[in-house]
């Protein structure tokens, strides 16, 4: 499963944006995952300080 993001809990800071070594969120209100680049690495659930992105 690609990364998630808990819309009440992303402040759209953008560091998960800087930190995906692929490039697959980008900020619109929220971020957003791109499922189809996602690579389930996990390094923009260990980056958000708000704790709004998961990987199940």
């Amino acid at each position: 499963m690609p990364a998630k993001v808990n819309p009440d809990l992303c402040t759209a800071c953008g560091t998960c944006v800087d930190e995906c070594p692929v490039g697959a969120i980008e900020l619109n209100d929220v971020a957003v995952v791109n499922p189809d680049i996602c690579t389930e690495c996990g390094t923009c659930v260990d980056v958000c300080p708000n704790d709004a992105i998961t990987i199940e």
